[in-house]
């Protein structure tokens, strides 16, 4: 199925089920809020990277519109509904300040692994210690998805892309649990290298080698 949609590029990456709060100023973007928020329509946030919006993104409903500044500007909460893959820009839309696209909605196989998902979780829970960093997710672990936690375990702006741009839960759990794999280590390296500088200039209490 193929679709109109106003578009919002913004330099991060939005998932399906996610909670977004944003701050509109632009004139064309207030149009474009204003008018969903009016007709109760969705809009759409492709991802921009390195100064390049992506064909893949996020569309979104507008859940409050929290308030209006004086001067027009506004403050609004949205949610991610589901991936949207640009087929062509429209650059001019009659009347509206904003820009538009054709979109189509790739399948997303939306069930997972339970058990690839408790040790995703187990994993990230070590390296929320590692960091000395505190999350409370709110969910039991089996009924978390990629989409809840990957804005949570490091990834790269590039990789919360590639994230977006699968399109099989199975994989995106593969693709966390990867990830985990290789910052783990790296984070407990990194701790052992402060506790080693720590020590640095202070009285050692080694034993001596036995010969």
């Amino acid at each position: 199925m193929t679709n109109f949609i106003p578009i919002f590029p913004l330099g991060i990456v939005v998932y399906p089920g996610e909670s977004l709060h944003l701050h509109i100023f632009e004139p064309r973007y207030k149009q474009l809020i204003s008018e969903c928020h009016a007709t109760k329509k969705t809009f759409g946030i492709p991802a921009v990277i390195d100064n390049k919006m992506k064909e893949y993104g996020t569309l979104v409903e507008i859940t409050e519109l929290s308030k209006v500044h004086e001067n027009g500007e506004m403050d609004i909460k949205t949610r991610g509904v589901k991936v949207f893959r640009i087929l062509e820009i429209i650059k001019e839309v009659p009347d509206k300040l904003y820009h538009g696209a054709i979109v189509t909605y790739p399948d997303n196989y939306k069930t997972g692994n339970p058990e690839l998902m408790r040790k995703v979780m187990s994993s990230i829970r070590d390296l929320h210690r590692l960091l000395k960093v505190t999350k409370d997710f709110k969910k039991e672990d089996e009924k978390m998805n990629s989409y809840d936690v990957a804005h949570h375990i490091g990834l790269s702006l590039e990789e919360e892309y590639e994230l977006l741009c699968l399109t099989d839960e199975r994989q995106r759990q593969e693709y966390l649990k990867r990830h985990l794999i290789k910052a783990i280590p790296v984070l407990a390296g990194m701790e052992q290298l402060k506790e080693k500088i720590k020590l640095n200039g202070h009285f050692k209490n080694l034993g001596g080698f036995e010969w």
